[in-house]
């Protein structure tokens, strides 16, 4: 790498933003191929102590200098054109890379197509550089397992020091909080864009389940699971969500997104969202799990939404707590969910099943088993038929308490455009109702551990999160760089 790339790499591309990006390609300073150049040279330098990649696109560079020739032809497909960009390790890719879940069962596991949402990207005129390390099978292997570990490719480290990594959007999070990448699209099921966004500083955007297609994605659950954008700034979490956005004719839950379709996502971007919003605080959620420190840069967090023109809502009764709902949904949709994704595979891919990935385990422990499977091993005993009382229970349930009960209420009855929470805390709720949240990074701890805020909204209410949140981070700039 040449002297004057360096110099970009160790100054101006650290922190720099998809627009930075874009305003330097188009005065012909710089070239994507450039930019991929300095984010390999930069994975080379930071991986081995944050172990967040898993792998390189090997057609990057090739690709990057297409989208160039594009650009000098005067065509420029989208914001995210000549924007290298990082995939969770649970989304397929029609190239040289792997899919695995982060399984060592799925070590030899290619895909024949992309996934719904890679198309996509790849159309708007994103490089896909390469896919991050995650916690194994999305953290619903074992109760045992640490975040952000897998077989394939160990512990994921968290840039900001000796903290929680957050899962299982890990090495998705500690990646694009180290400068390795401009943006990276992680999935939730529950809390795992929310939770590792929060632990890195970042901007998470966990959206309304169906507003985004999860066709091509290893999954956890229907019901629940989402993919999204994670990224340093609100900005470019924004616009990478809008590109996403929008109907798959094989994943039905996008029927909805349609209503995103003439969403202007750069006008929302507005410093003065908060004006006048009611925003809803429901402490009994938190206020036994939280630290005093936290307390205090939570309360902190909500005098400046005050000082931006919110009403603070304080004390919001959701009628339940999270503890209350049932998680018997993922234990049975997981095995349905997994083994249609496998039994679709390539037929060179000889993992057809949820059997034959503990088989695999099993027949590899030293590999594979450093924290068990108990988790994958009670899914297993499950019928794959979701005809269970259990689970028909567990999904009824899970839609009157989270929906109905906790969230649909406290809108209604306290006339509240928004609810907040510290770090992670109420995700389950968004997840289990399948509705949208979004993260921003709001201060550091004493010992240098991030600290976010999350709005939790009503389905479709992306346009108005996204604007809440920039109007925080515009205020604030909380968010800073790991080293």
């Amino acid at each position: 790498m040449n002297e004057r790339l360096k110099e970009l790499q160790r100054g101006w591309l650290e922190e720099a933003t998809i627009r930075d990006m874009q305003v330097k390609m188009e005065k012909g300073e710089i070239s994507s191929e450039e930019l991929v150049i300095m984010y390999i040279e930069t994975i080379g330098e930071k991986n081995s102590n944050i172990n967040a990649i898993l792998e390189l696109n090997a057609r990057a560079l090739q690709i990057a200098r297409g989208l160039d020739e594009e650009r000098r032809t005067g065509k420029v497909r989208s914001f995210l054109h000549g924007i290298p960009i990082l995939l969770k390790d649970n989304m397929d890719t029609a190239d040289s890379m792997h899919t695995t879940c982060g399984s060592v069962a799925l070590q030899h596991h290619y895909a024949e197509n992309d996934a719904f949402l890679v198309k996509k990207l790849r159309d708007a005129g994103a490089v896909i550089l390469g896919k991050t390390n995650m916690t194994e099978w999305a953290n619903f292997m074992s109760d045992k397992m640490k975040n952000g570990w897998s077989s394939r490719g160990g512990q994921v480290n968290n840039p900001y020091g000796l903290f929680d990594v957050g899962g299982s959007s890990s090495g998705a999070a500690a990646a694009i909080a180290a400068n390795m990448g401009a943006v990276a699209i992680g999935t939730e099921t529950s809390g795992s864009i929310i939770n590792p966004s929060a632990q890195n500083s970042l901007v998470g955007i966990k959206p309304t389940v169906g507003a985004i297609s999860r066709s091509g994605i290893i999954p956890l659950s229907f019901t629940q699971d989402t993919p999204g954008p994670m990224a340093r700034s609100v900005e470019d979490a924004a616009l990478t969500f809008g590109l996403m956005v929008g109907m798959d004719e094989t994943d039905p839950a996008t029927r909805g997104a349609e209503r995103f379709d003439n969403v202007d996502w750069q006008s929302i971007l507005d410093a003065n969202a908060l004006k006048g919003k009611r925003i809803g605080v429901a402490r009994t959620i938190f206020e036994r799990e939280i630290s005093t420190e936290r307390k205090t840069l939570f309360d902190e967090a909500l005098r400046t939404l005050e000082n931006l023109g919110a009403e603070v809502i304080d004390h919001v009764e959701l009628g339940t707590m999270e503890n209350d709902l049932c998680y018997n949904v993922l234990f049975y949709e997981f095995k349905v969910a997994v083994n249609e994704y496998l039994a679709n595979t390539s037929p060179t891919n000889p993992i057809r099943s949820l059997a034959d990935i503990i088989r695999f385990n099993n027949e590899h422990p030293e590999e594979t088993l450093t924290y068990g499977q108990v988790i994958l091993e009670k899914v297993e005993r499950t019928s794959g038929m979701l005809t269970e009382p259990e689970y028909i229970h567990a999904l009824l349930s899970n839609h009157h308490l989270a929906g109905e009960i906790a969230l649909d209420k406290a809108f209604v009855e306290h006339k509240i455009d928004a609810l907040i929470f510290p770090q992670d805390h109420g995700c389950s709720f968004s997840a289990a109702a399948g509705r949208p949240a979004i993260t921003v990074p709001a201060a550091f701890s004493r010992s240098g551990e991030p600290f976010g805020i999350t709005f939790c909204g009503e389905a479709f209410s992306e346009p108005e999160l996204i604007g809440y949140a920039y109007a925080f981070e515009q205020k604030t700039k909380a968010r800073r760089k790991p080293y």
